[in-house]
């Protein structure tokens, strides 16, 4: 099940938020104190079993909270297996899509709502549920002589629904033992009771709770799917050196009182996580202790199974944990650097490391120990501030960690940091802002409209060595047109072939190239630029995800004029790959890959081997190629290895591989360019920037 909208109201800083949509991978990008840990911790509100402290309660909102209000809500997609699991239970029901979960002030459990399906409310014999189940055995007894029937203790039918298929099966033996004892003599009896013992219809996994239609759905979902979301805060670091005299008194909670109260993750959390991880069991330990060389054995095991869960979330060279038993019964964590080559260096005490690495190794002890304790699947993660104090290259670590996560779980983060935002589509990227004069958080995700300085990290993710260029008003109206390309690879051709044409009246000169960082960032980019007095142009190529980026410009008010399409002669390319002659194009790569690939059976390839492939255009024929190479361990096929020979080669004047009829075919796309700007021009003679800055004020 995952979250699709939430809003949250009368939450500490939040008064509403508004209905907000999230993705699958969601970060949450704003300055301190704009209300973004509280817009995660809001979302716990919709566990089961969470409990509304009354201090949480907006203390602006007092007169509104006399009444009920919903403090969070969710709307909820359900996957195949969920709907499939709800059909099987309740085929009455129309099939079931989304469910929406909300909770009041006033009510103490998490409440459900299901948009458009109608519910009965009304006692339903028929359903197969605990308490029809736990009726027809009452009935059932009633049928037996009184002789019988006062013999036997019905209690187990008289309470609440077993909470477990264990308890249900202790139960109903119990019973089903005291049946046999009592009705020994009556053989008919018996078997009429082994009839409704032995339906498979009556067995725990098949039997709902609830009276009604309305409530037993209410409690399947609540029992069987209702989403978990699992929160990640602050966590202590750990050492070089654990005294376990003092770890297993924290353990009981015999601890020294504190001047001051700290309610985070303590010490001997992150220590027990460490020892989670590596599968070490202290009264195992205490038993071996006395003898080095079963302590040896033990202690090697558990490091090799620590190292091997924490190495795939870290980054740069691996690292081996050795856990080390010393007298005093102190536990030493050894940490040694494991280079590429197998030399190990670096051996010595995790407190010699630097305070970042520290960190970095608590931070991944501790999470990569709470999701594998949770067994964490369809969960939805609430994680804040996940990579602070990290390197960039550690960040990206962590951001790998998220992104696997996400494959089963869904995954919600608050960061600052540029190198943790890896998706700008909208609801996946939300920003958070304070209003100062009211102390209200405002959630959009309508991003590129954010305060400047909330701005920073995201213009930073989406073109990083651009942001001086893009924040400055004045350059955009005193600047040449812009025009935005998918990849760098696009921006090198386009500037390499410029130069290779040497043509003034179709030159890129006039423009200002500009690589986009992936092609979800070729849209906001668009956008930012634009706001900001460039006269901006797109240059897309005929994939259905450029498409769908062009419609978007033109619902975010772009001409268009303004989006250019690769094409020839009206024929549509898939890429400016396209606009090179196959026969030049196979030049580079069988240069570039008869090297590469010289050990493993490379061939030069011919134009007749990639026209026989099936595919839209040259370079998807190519991947084919190479994909049927996958077991020579011919890799993947790289166009940038491509792009990059083909730009040295016009740039070191060694050309002779490129036609006539390659020079012609860019020419065509540079005319294209032109013409789109001279048409801009006589549209739009005044500039945009005005209409934009006055829409946003």
């Amino acid at each position: 099940m995952r979250l699709r909208k939430f809003r949250v109201r009368a939450y500490r800083c939040i008064h509403d938020s508004g209905e907000i949509t999230v993705g699958d991978l969601a970060a949450f990008i704003g300055r301190n104190e704009s209300g973004k840990t509280t817009i995660l911790q809001a979302l716990t509100l919709l566990n089961r079993g969470e409990q509304v402290s009354e201090l949480d309660l907006c203390d602006e909102m007092s007169d509104e909270l006399k009444e009920e209000i919903r403090l969070a809500e969710g709307e909820f997609e359900l996957n195949q297996n969920e709907m499939e699991m709800l059909k099987e239970k309740f085929p009455g029901l129309p099939e079931m899509k989304k469910i929406r979960l909300f909770r009041t002030n006033q009510h103490p459990k998490v409440q459900y709502e299901f948009d458009d399906i109608e519910l009965g409310e009304e006692e339903n014999k028929g359903l197969n549920s605990w308490e029809n189940f736990s009726k027809q055995i009452i009935e059932f007894l009633d049928t037996i002589p009184n002789h019988l029937r006062i013999q036997i203790n019905t209690s187990f039918f008289e309470g609440d629904v077993p909470n477990n298929q264990e308890s249900f099966d202790r139960g109903m033996a119990e019973f089903s033992n005291q049946f046999h004892v009592v009705a020994m003599q009556e053989p008919k009896v018996i078997e009429e009771w082994e009839k409704i013992y032995e339906n498979p219809e009556n067995q725990f996994s098949n039997l709902l709770s609830g009276k009604s239609e309305k409530i037993a759905l209410q409690n399947f979902i609540e029992s069987e799917l209702h989403p978990r979301f699992v929160y990640f805060s602050d966590y202590k670091k750990i050492y070089g050196n654990i005294n376990l005299n003092e770890y297993l008194r924290e353990e009981k909670g015999d601890r020294a009182d504190s001047i001051e109260y700290v309610e985070e993750f303590d010490k001997a959390e992150t220590v027990r996580n460490l020892f989670y991880l590596a599968e070490l069991d202290m009264n195992e330990l205490e038993e071996v202790k006395e003898s080095p060389s079963k302590c040896i054995k033990l202690l090697n095991a558990a490091s090799n199974r620590l190292t091997s869960k924490l190495n795939p979330a870290w980054k740069g060279d691996p690292i081996h944990v050795d856990l080390r038993y010393n007298p005093g019964n102190i536990m030493s964590v050894v940490i040694s650097d494991v280079h590429r080559d197998g030399t190990v260096t670096n051996t010595g005490l995790l407190n010699r490391r630097a305070e970042g690495f520290k960190w970095t190794f608590s931070f991944i002890v501790n999470f990569a120990a709470e999701t594998q304790r949770a067994e964490l699947k369809e969960a939805i993660l609430l994680l804040d501030e996940p990579a602070r104090n990290l390197h960039p290259t550690q960040q990206m670590g962590i951001s790998d960690l998220l992104k696997n996560l996400a494959g089963s779980n869904q995954v919600l983060y608050a960061t600052h940091s540029p190198f943790m935002i890896f998706d700008y589509t909208p609801g996946n990227l939300l920003v958070v802002e304070l209003d100062k004069r009211k102390h209200l958080s405002r959630i959009f995700y309508d991003y590129w409209n954010a305060d400047d300085k909330t701005l920073t990290p995201i213009l930073y993710g989406l073109s990083r060595g651009q942001v001086e260029s893009i924040v400055d008003r004045e350059i955009g109206t005193n600047s040449r047109p812009v025009i935005i390309v998918e990849t760098m690879s696009d921006s090198m051709y386009l500037n390499a072939f410029d130069k290779f044409l040497q043509d003034p009246n179709i030159s890129m000169n006039p423009l200002n190239v500009v690589a986009a960082y992936n092609k979800n960032s070729v849209l906001p980019l668009a956008i930012f630029y634009r706001n900001h007095g460039y006269r901006t142009f797109i240059l897309l190529d005929n994939t259905e995800e450029s498409k769908q980026i062009s419609a978007q410009l033109v619902s975010n008010e772009f001409s268009p004029i303004q989006t250019i399409f690769f094409e020839l002669e009206g024929k549509k390319l898939e890429s400016i790959e396209d606009y090179i002659v196959l026969e030049d194009y196979l030049h580079p790569v069988n240069q570039t890959y008869e090297i590469k690939l010289r050990r493993e059976g490379f061939s030069n390839l011919a134009p007749e081997d990639v026209l026989s492939k099936d595919g839209k255009g040259n370079l998807e024929k190519l991947r084919k190629i190479w994909q049927e190479h996958s077991d020579d361990d011919w890799g993947q096929f790289n166009k940038e290895d491509i792009t990059r020979y083909i730009c040295e080669k016009i740039a070191l004047e060694e050309t002779s591989f490129l036609s006539d009829k390659t020079k012609d075919q860019f020419r065509s796309l540079y005319r294209l360019v032109a013409e789109r700007i001279r048409q801009y021009q006589n549209v739009n003679a005044k500039p945009d920037l005005d209409k934009f800055q006055k829409a946003k004020a």
